[in-house]
Order: structure tokens, then C-alpha cells, then sequence
């Protein structure tokens, strides 16, 4: 379908969201970070209803939901509740106001994506040939089949537990598949025992795939859950089930160390990870036919209150659903496939002697992330690096890349690695390559404990004629094979001098301790950043004060710390030209008069996930651009290792501005517009205007 054939058919979609009308306070200078995170649910539940995306897609945009919303209460409803449970006075009051406004925010948003999948998406993959059969969907020879896979491969893994004082009310892992049956009659032992719980075994998959032959027409698949009960009765025999539900319990997931008492962080964190799935409730799922009386038990016994409780009609997990999006063999109900391009230019020496004539940029994912691991790659081989050091935040349960930094440790080079352990939900990955990379023989190092290092960095140190030569990677995403296929994002490759001296400034810091020198081209956080920033931001207001023309572009995930949304604020008021672009939650109430009437907003939602920070300043046309790691949060800027790198050539200036802003600017296919009273509007083709997709754009110019 062409983008022209979307914006018709979107014209009658919802085209509008709210940031909890409700709640809203004209007078207030920033808007809700809690109710503008759903805002940004709510944009990608608009891509689930978006009649001109491959179906499977649209059952993946509501998976995401579900991934976001899951984290949204792991930590952040989480951290609140958590507050409100110790703080007092003025700040108990504005926790409790937060928290309530939330709620039936979130409960809209889960109602919404419950009644797309049941209304829309199931019924349109029908339509396609692909089924999720329900019980009373199955035909005789299908439930026969379901029967005997249920007896074989599911009941001896099946461990019911009636509660008694001898079996009390079992652990609950953290978002695991359970089930609450009531019971009528006598057990075995002749007692009136009522309720049952019992868990799902995360070893058996949540999506069974029935064989070809039962399948009337294209592929059939049937959810676990439903498969447990519809045999639930025979895992009692001789009792009377009177009512049943699957449940799930989300529990807070936010790891905690004691700065001040730990001696070792990754011995710490070992033990912090074994008891996470174990932390206190703040929400439960049940099934939207869950008896009442069982589901206020269920509230009862894990300490949840009502306004957290959420009935659904479908699977209680539905991220458990992306099984589905893999195993249908209905290509023609995905995106097409799309291939990167290589992106480096033609050289007939090494990577290093490219590297050392000019620096690369390379724009992920339209152009291949491979030349960051050949970086790696060429380091570990090459007899003239005498040294590699690397931060990783995220970098998966397998990476070529860590691979090749475990066999520079094994050549003999100098490998220092700095390893975020308290990359959140990352943890685990993070600490077996930890544990590899030290039996390696590399320098292994955790950051700095009370900081994340969040800063995306490499560099290598070359010895050629007889001097050490610097070369560096920086970029705005993480070291992940997976994520540089999905997220945009830039990074640089550069031998400049001055700045690769200053990255290795930085790793000194961050190994050492000690405050790093005084930096001309890196902005560092905790440091400096948020002070370069608001000083570029300034200097802006200066210039258009004196009546010459000011323009800020800005590009992130977020944009929620107070002081630069006040910097924002007085820019405006001087009459600096302000674009900004953010991604997910924004703080910043646009469009005020005497406030922030030159301040735009909005949010390009696509096939990709927009990742990458830039800041560009007009800067009376010295065209300023930074790439950084950072939002323009307060975590980013005061409780983070960051960094924020310039453009320095012209030409790749040039790129930055024609492929990480512009198209995005010019965006009237995806892009969401912000407005003063929290209202997040689809940005409208204005008459005879073509319509225009900055990724669709990307992947035709940068792609191969």
C-alpha cells in the first residue's frame, strides 16, 4: 500500500491523544511524566489499528504495549508506590494525586489494546489463514489432539497445590503464568479444602502450533493457557471446579545495592537477581471471567490495591504473543525484508588507515552496524594495537563483538572493559560476560557504583612509526547485534586527535576515579553536560535578544528535567526558533503564549524505533551538531556516566541534519504533534501536499 493509500485510510482512525485531560492544570509549566509515558502507549496502539501495516506487525505494536507497560509498573509505578509508602506531607500528596490520575489512564490503554486484538487483529488473521484457536473454536479431531498434548507434554509438568495449612499460598514469580481454581466437595482426606493454585512451567512454550494435517486452512495455533483450562477439571478428579482463572503478578523489579556496605557490585547483584523476582506486587491480571470473590483473595493475599487490579479478555501476558509473530509462515503479513547497506567507502588499505583519512559516520539501522564489529575485530588482529578499552550497557546474551574483545584478551592486548552491571533487565547478560571476559585476562571494570555508565564508547590505541595513534567509536546506541537492525541510531568513527585523547580522558575517569581534565569536545555527565547544554541553549537566547535569527533543533527519547525545559522556556521568550523531536515522554507543555509559543513538538512513531539523541544548534550559522547517549533527563544528566560528542566535518554535519532531523521534521505519515493542553495530534497532510515517511524515505536512500 503507498503512503498516500495510509493517510486515506488513517483519516478515519483515532487521530488525537490525551496526556490525562483530567488531570490537566493550565497553569502548570510541565506536563505529567507518568500520564505522558501512556500518551506514548497510546501512539503505538495506534500503529496496532493502522489498517495499512502488515497484520503481524500490528499484533507486535500491541506486544510492545504490553513489554512497556510491564516495565512502566516494574519501575516506575513501582518507585511510586515505594515513595508513598514512606514519604509524608506535600510530596505523599502529589504521589497519591500521580498515581491517581494514572490508573484509569492505564486501565483505557489496556481496555483499548484488548478490544484491537479481539475486534480487529484475531478476526483479520482469520481472514489470512492464521487461527488462535479457543476451546469452543476447535474442532473434534483438533481437541483431540489438544487433549493428548495436554496429557503428555503439560500435565507432568503440572504441580497443583491445594491450600491448606500444610501447603500454604505458594512464591509467585515476577509476570509468570499461574492459575486460581475453587473447588467444591471432599479431597482425598476426607477435608473441605477450596482453592487451588498452580503454576505454569516456563519451560513449556505459550503458543502450540497444531500439526499441518488438523489445520482446516493456513496455520492453527492454540495458547497454553487455554489448553490448561480446558483440561483443568481432569487435574482434580473427583472434585467440582466451580471457578478458575490464569493470573499474573507483576512485581517491582528495580535492583538495589547499598553504595556504602557492598565490597564487590557483581557479587552483589548475584544476589539481588536471585531474589527479584520476588519483590513486593503493584499489579494483577486475571482472566475478564475471573469470579470476583477469587480475584479479591488474589488481591488480598499479595497486599495489591483494587485500582491495580486489570481483568482481561485474552492472554494475561500478551508479549507471550510475538511466539505467534514467528512461528506463522505468512510472510506476506510482515514488513518487507529490508537490507543495510554496508555503508563504508571504498578503501584499498586497512579499516585504521580509512579511519585515520576522515571520519566515518555510519546510521544504523538503514547502514550496517558490521564496521563496529570489524573496528573490534581489526583491533584484536592486528599486531599494532597494543590496547582496546570499550563501555558496554546492553549488549545481548550473544555478540560477535564481545567475542572479539574476549580474543584481543586472548592476543595479548591491553583490554579494559566497563561494564554497566546495573543495566536494567540486562543484569545477567552483563555479568557472564563479565565472568568471561576476566578469564580472558581483560581489566574489568563496573563503573561507578550510584552511577549507570550509559556512555557508548570505544577505543582502540595503535603504535605506528613509533608513537601511539588513538581511534574511537562513539555513538548515540548500544553495542547490540539485535537492536542495530531495529533502533535508530548514529555513531562516529574518528582518529582525531583531540577528541580520541579525550575519550581516553574519560575511560582514566571511570577506572581512576579522579575528575577527568578539562574536555573541549566531549560534554561529560555527570560533570558538564547539562551545563554545556543549557550554555549552547543560552547562547541561542543571546543571539536572537540581539535580532538575529536562533533555531535549536533537538532529537531524544525524553525530555523531562526541569532545567533545560526552563532554558527551553526563556529561549522561547527571547524568540529562538525551538524543534523538538521526542520519541516517548515529554515534560515540555509547547505552544504557551508567553511561554513556549516557538517551541514545536513531536513524535515520529514507525517501523523503527527512533533511538538517537542530537542537538543542533544554529549557533549564527556555525551549525553546531552534537550526538550524544543522553535524553535531556535528570537521570541522563546528573545520575549517569554520558556523553555528548561533536560533528566535526562538514559534509557529515550535512548528513546528520538530512537524515536525523529534517526527514523528520517533514514527516506527515508517522508523526505525532504535541500541543499545550497535552493533546498529541497525527500530524495532517495540509491541501495537494504529498504525503511523506522520513523511515520509508531513509531505507529507499541509505538501504541496499
Amino acid at each position: 500500500m503507498t503512503i498516500l493509500q495510509k493517510k486515506k485510510a488513517l483519516s478515519g482512525s483515532s487521530a488525537s491523544i490525551e496526556i490525562g485531560a483530567a488531570d490537566f492544570n493550565e497553569e502548570a509549566p510541565f506536563l505529567s511524566r507518568e500520564l505522558s509515558q501512556i500518551a506514548f502507549n497510546r501512539r503505538v496502539l495506534a500503529q496496532a489499528e493502522d489498517t495499512t501495516l502488515p497484520l503481524l506487525e500490528r499484533l507486535r505494536y500491541l506486544c510492545i504495549v504490553s513489554s512497556n507497560l510491564d516495565e512502566f509498573f516494574e519501575v516506575r509505578i513501582a518507585s511510586l508506590l515505594a515513595r508513598d509508602r514512606v514519604d509524608g506531607g506535600h510530596e505523599h500528596h502529589a504521589l497519591k494525586k500521580s498515581l491517581a490520575g494514572t490508573s484509569p489512564e492505564c486501565h483505557a490503554v489496556v481496555r483499548q489494546q484488548y478490544a484491537i486484538l479481539n475486534q480487529q487483529i484475531l478476526p483479520a488473521l482469520a481472514e489470512n489463514g492464521v487461527h488462535l484457536l479457543r476451546h469452543q473454536d476447535r474442532n473434534e479431531a483438533q481437541r483431540a489432539w489438544v487433549k493428548e498434548f495436554f496429557e503428555t507434554e503439560v500435565r507432568p509438568l503440572l504441580t497443583p497445590i491445594v491450600l491448606d495449612p500444610a501447603h500454604p499460598f505458594p512464591q509467585v514469580v515476577n509476570k509468570s503464568l499461574n492459575f486460581i481454581v475453587e473447588l467444591a466437595g471432599k479431597d482425598a482426606f476426607g477435608r473441605g479444602t477450596s482453592i487451588a493454585v498452580m503454576k505454569a512451567p516456563r519451560v513449556l512454550p505459550r503458543i502450540i502450533r497444531l500439526p499441518d494435517e488438523l489445520a482446516e486452512s493456513g496455520d492453527c495455533f492454540c495458547l497454553l493457557s487455554s489448553i490448561i483450562h480446558a483440561h483443568i477439571i481432569d487435574l482434580f478428579p473427583g472434585r467440582e471446579v466451580l471457578g478458575y482463572s490464569q493470573f499474573r503478578v507483576t512485581r517491582d523489579s528495580d535492583l538495589w545495592v547499598d553504595e556504602e556496605e557492598v565490597k564487590n557490585l557483581r557479587q552483589a547483584l548475584k544476589g539481588e537477581l536471585q531474589t527479584r523476582q520476588f519483590g513486593f506486587a503493584v499489579r494483577l491480571e486475571v482472566a475478564h471471567n475471573c469470579p470476583a470473590h477469587l480475584a479479591q483473595f488474589l488481591l488480598d493475599q499479595f497486599g495489591i490495591a483494587p485500582e491495580f487490579l486489570y481483568a482481561v479478555d485474552g492472554p494475561v501476558n500478551m508479549v507471550r504473543l510475538n511466539e505467534l509473530i514467528d512461528y506463522a509462515s505468512k510472510p506476506a503479513l510482515r514488513f518487507p525484508p529490508f537490507t543495510q547497506s554496508f555503508s563504508l567507502p571504498a578503501h584499498t588499505g586497512d579499516l585504521f588507515s580509512l579511519i585515520a583519512t576522515k571520519d566515518i559516520l555510519l546510521h544504523h539501522p538503514y547502514q550496517s552496524f558490521q564496521p563496529v564489529v570489524d573496528f573490534i575485530h581489526a583491533a584484536a588482529l592486528d599486531p599494532n594495537v597494543v590496547a582496546i578499552k570499550q563501555t558496554i550497557y546492553r549488549t545481548g546474551m550473544n555478540s560477535e563483538l564481545m567475542e572479539a574483545l574476549i580474543a584481543a584478551a586472548h592476543n595479548g592486548k591491553e583490554v579494559t572493559v566497563i561494564v554497566e552491571l546495573m543495566a536494567r533487565f540486562d543484569e545477567e547478560a552483563n555479568i557472564n560476560w563479565a565472568d568471561r571476559l576476566e578469564r580472558a585476562g581483560a581489566q574489568v571494570v563496573y563503573g561507578i557504583v550510584g552511577l549507570k555508565t550509559h556512555a557508548k564508547m570505544a577505543l582502540i590505541i595503535r603504535r605506528e612509526e613509533g608513537k601511539l595513534r588513538f581511534y574511537a567509536h562513539l555513538g548515540t546506541g548500544n553495542y547490540h547485534p539485535t537492536t542495530t537492525k531495529f533502533y535508530t541510531d548514529f555513531g562516529l568513527l574518528t582518529a582525531n586527535p583531540a577528541m580520541a585523547r579525550e575519550v581516553n580522558e574519560v575511560f582514566i575517569n571511570l577506572t581512576s576515579l579522579t575528575r577527568p581534565k578539562k574536555l573541549n569536545y566531549l560534554w561529560l555527565a555527570p560533570f558538564d553536560l547539562q551545563k554545556e547544554l543549557v550554555k549552547k541553549i543560552k547562547s541561542e537566547t543571546l543571539i536572537a535578544t540581539q535580532g538575529r535569527t536562533a533555531h535549536i533543533i533537538a532529537k531524544m527519547n525524553g525530555l523531562l528535567d526541569e532545567s533545560v525545559i526552563e532554558a527551553l522556556y526563556d529561549a522561547s521568550r527571547a524568540g529562538v526558533k525551538i524543534d523538538l523531536i521526542i520519541r516517548g515522554a515529554c515534560a515540555l507543555r509547547p505552544g504557551v503564549p508567553g511561554m513556549s509559543e516557538n517551541i514545536k513538538v513531536r513524535s515520529v512513531i514507525g517501523r523503527f524505533l527512533e533511538h538517537s539523541r542530537i542537538f543542533y544548534f544554529r549557533n549564527d550559522m556555525a551549525q553546531d551538531i552534537y550526538l550524544s547517549s543522553a535524553d535531556w533527563m535528570n537521570r541522563n544528566l546528573f545520575r549517569r556516566v554520558e556523553i555528548a560528542f561533536p560533528v566535526l566535518d562538514k559534509q557529515l554535519k550535512k548528513r546528520v541534519m538530512q537524515e536525523g532531523l529534517l526527514p523528520q521534521l517533514n514527516d506527515n505519515v508517522n508523526a505525532w504533534e504535541l500541543d499545550s493542553h497535552g493533546h498529541y495530534q497525527r500530524k495532517k497532510l495540509r491541501p495537494r501536499q504529498l504525503p511523506f515517511s522520513a523511515q520509508e524515505y531513509l531505507m529507499k536512500t541509505l538501504g541496499d
